[in-house]
């Protein structure tokens, strides 16, 4: 009998952290399922590692490295499961982390992707993040990253996105609004999936009991890296061609303008400034490309353009105020 869940595990030379990782999935409570790590063309010895340390584990080896998008679509097309969980390679789960999106899911049919809730690995007071939001100034936002946990999250709900480090998806999700966009290889390509299942009329549920502690761009060299700020700027902009209705986008046009200044201006004071605007050239030859699939997202949209405004709006009001606890927080531990 197959098991109901598929955990899917991207790698590209993370041996140093699979026995953690592999280590802490042997541990959890809920029980039916099975692990796949999708191999990124390693050279660090990872999959002889794990085929030593962790026989259980089903490996993929895709011979070349294809970005977060390509490896865990290579993984979730080759799980048999009803349910698909996402898991980066740089986490330790908590025992209970499984057993608690597993309940969510039977508990919340309407949903059909669900939200951890992520805590810094090397500081535990502080949080990740706790699921994802969409501004209407067109940014994401991860809710609660850089916030010390007082329990402000501990209450479950919908959220507009999953970060998908730590996240469970329905497979019927997939069949119906498509995988994760491999052009953009790694980052935002969880909001952009999450923002075609909300048109798609999905939930996604946040659950707080399924907790992962999360070391955070392990992969990439950190959020301020040259290659994070490209991907994100170029990809963020892509996000929104394929997905914002357009009657949406004159709604929060000002909003946009604005935030994209403050996102130069961010850019040019931490010395990202090159990449960012590589990012933003990245995403004007995207275009093409990008209003192509937008056509077909826009086809099967099932919310109406105020729904949309609503959700933006709840969002939105969501992630400001985790900005405001995060910048009082950082005023009160000077």
């Amino acid at each position: 009998m197959s098991p109901r869940l598929t955990v899917v595990i991207p790698n590209w030379n993370g041996e140093r952290f699979l026995k953690l990782c592999l280590g802490s999935l042997r541990d959890q409570s809920f029980r039916d399922f099975e692990t796949l790590l999708v191999d990124n063309g390693s050279t660090d010895g990872s999959l002889d590692f794990v085929a030593e340390h962790f026989p259980e584990v089903k490996t993929l080896s895709l011979g070349e490295n294809r970005g977060f998008s390509g490896a865990v679509n290579a993984g979730i097309w080759a799980s048999e499961t009803e349910l698909v969980a996402l898991l980066n390679n740089d986490t330790e789960q908590d025992q209970g982390w499984l057993e608690a999106l597993m309940h969510a899911a039977d508990s919340h049919p309407e949903a059909g992707l669900f939200a951890s809730k992520l805590v810094d690995f090397h500081d535990r007071r502080f949080l990740d993040g706790a699921g994802d939001a969409m501004r209407l100034s067109g940014l994401p936002y991860r809710l609660g990253h850089g916030e010390r946990d007082r329990g402000q999250f501990d209450a479950p709900g919908y959220v507009f996105a999953a970060c998908a480090a730590a996240a469970l998806y329905r497979k019927s999700l997939f069949d119906e609004v498509g995988l994760f966009d491999e052009d953009f290889v790694s980052y935002c390509e969880d909001g952009d999936l999450s923002f075609r299942a909300q048109l798609a009329g999905y939930r996604c549920f946040y659950v707080p009991s399924a907790v992962v502690y999360h070391m955070g761009s392990a992969s990439t060299g950190g959020k301020r890296s040259p290659t994070a700020t490209r991907l994100g700027t170029r990809n963020s902009l892509s996000l929104l061609v394929k997905n914002l209705p357009l009657s949406v986008a004159v709604h929060i046009a000002p909003f946009f303008v604005t935030g994209q200044l403050g996102r130069l201006i961010t850019a040019a004071a931490t010395h990202s400034l090159r990449a960012h605007l590589e990012g933003l050239v990245g995403a004007w030859r995207h275009l093409p490309l990008m209003l192509g699939k937008r056509a077909e997202i826009q086809k099967r949209k099932r919310i109406s353009d105020a729904e949309v405004r609503r959700l933006l709006r709840e969002s939105s009001l969501a992630a400001a105020a985790s900005i405001a606890r995060r910048l009082r927080d950082r005023v009160l531990s000077r």
